[in-house]
């Protein structure tokens, strides 16, 4: 086991947990789920005024257009909240980058808003695990990391997006950019387990939504005239579920649509949501897809609209990602914490960072659990543990002595 040098040791002098669950109450206090402009950008404000303390950059950026399509089968403009993006040195030959998010899965009027210890190490709160307290641990750990003089070597990048929970569509653009060309990258959500067991390979995600255009008639008089969009998009569904296989999960969601009984439906929206395993899988299905629907369009006289794709795409650990994974759990060690990893059907930003093959570990964040439930935990003192365990990392990262 790599023990901790003097230099490392004399980094987490100044981590400081108290600093830690504060920042991470007051964000927590805020309900910022990504449709609640006004709660994300008093975040924002938050956030910017506290990674300030750093020795860099922060700048606000404007989310990038995104469209959905709604319950008529429209496309409609979707607003979303500024993203945060802390740099420092910006011109060190070795960069790294450290992202999280700032938006939950709870709306301003979810009955969850607020926070609760269950017990002495132990709180309960929207947000609290995924990941509020994940960006007080990035703050900490780096103003931890620039008390070591190999700080002055490297430079990175901070980014904190406004959309992750609906799959960073309005910060992909803004992820590739900062991504490319990175020696390595950090992401901080919870971690996969209570443990504190990381996340390793990840699938895919990918969101569609199609729209069906029939023509009404009256059910009963001329039923002979009418073209069901619901019939078709049922057809759709069960269509889909036999294009699903170990590599494709495949789970359609909602169909809105429809009219009265008695008149045959001209309109349907079908919602799917698919998990490619690896990237052939995804690539494939986007073939499959799009002879199928247009074998519907025949089958049934109606007009299709697709709409959407994939968003993550899957995240294989090759050996330089890999080699990223060993020296966290080297650290780990060194700190006296056990860290593994696992699998995971998840999808996160580590997804778009390792598509422009840089090495990331994604789950840097607290120990915790039951996230996107009203029973959203963190353990309390993994806030330090984790800063600890950042900050050394970012020292070997730095130093490169233990890559």
């Amino acid at each position: 086991m790599q023990q901790l040098s003097a230099t490392e040791t004399a980094l987490l002098a100044g981590i400081d947990q108290a600093a830690m669950l504060e920042r991470t109450q007051s964000w927590a206090a805020i309900n910022s789920g990504t449709g609640n402009l006004d709660g994300l950008a008093k975040v924002a404000a938050l956030l910017a005024d506290a990674f300030s303390a750093l020795p860099g950059d922060v700048t606000l950026r404007d989310p990038a257009p995104v469209t959905v399509v709604d319950a008529a089968g429209r496309e409609v403009e979707k607003p979303h909240g500024r993203h945060l993006v802390c740099t420092v040195r910006p011109q060190a030959e070795r960069r790294l980058l450290l992202t999280g998010h700032m938006d939950t899965v709870f709306p301003a009027d979810h009955p969850f808003q607020t926070l609760t210890w269950l017990d002495e190490e132990t709180l309960n709160g929207p947000g609290t695990a995924d990941m509020k307290a994940g960006l007080s641990i990035i703050l900490e750990a780096l103003r931890a990391f620039e008390t070591s003089a190999a700080a002055a070597h490297v430079g990175y990048d901070v980014m904190i997006n406004s959309d992750e929970e609906t799959g960073s569509l309005a910060s992909a653009a803004l992820i590739d950019a900062l991504a490319r060309g990175k020696f390595a990258a950090l992401t901080y959500e919870p971690s996969a387990l209570p443990d504190g067991t990381l996340a390793h390979a990840r699938g895919g995600s990918g969101n569609y939504s199609v729209t069906f255009t029939g023509r009404s008639a009256h059910a009963g008089r001329n039923p002979q005239d009418g073209r069901n969009a619901i019939v078709a998009a049922a057809d759709c569904v069960l269509r889909l579920k036999q294009m699903q296989h170990g590599d494709l999960p495949i789970n359609p969601a909602k169909i809105d649509g429809g009219a009265a009984n008695n008149v045959v439906p001209d309109h349907a929206v079908l919602r799917f949501n698919i998990r490619p395993k690896t990237p052939e899988a995804g690539e494939q299905f986007a073939r499959d897809l799009k002879l199928m629907l247009a074998e519907l369009e025949v089958r049934h006289e109606v007009s299709i609209h697709l709409h959407g794709g994939i968003s993550r795409p899957p995240k294989p650990v090759d050996a330089k990602a890999q080699k990223l994974f060993d020296l966290v759990q080297a650290s780990g060690a060194a700190l006296g914490q056990t860290i593994g990893w696992q699998p995971s059907g998840g999808v996160c930003d580590g997804n778009n960072i390792a598509a422009n093959h840089v090495p990331v570990v994604d789950t840097m964040g607290v120990r915790g659990g039951k996230i996107h439930s009203p029973d959203e935990y963190m353990i309390v003192p993994s806030l330090t543990e984790r800063a600890q365990l950042s900050a050394i990392v970012l020292h070997r990262l730095a130093t490169g002595e233990h890559l």
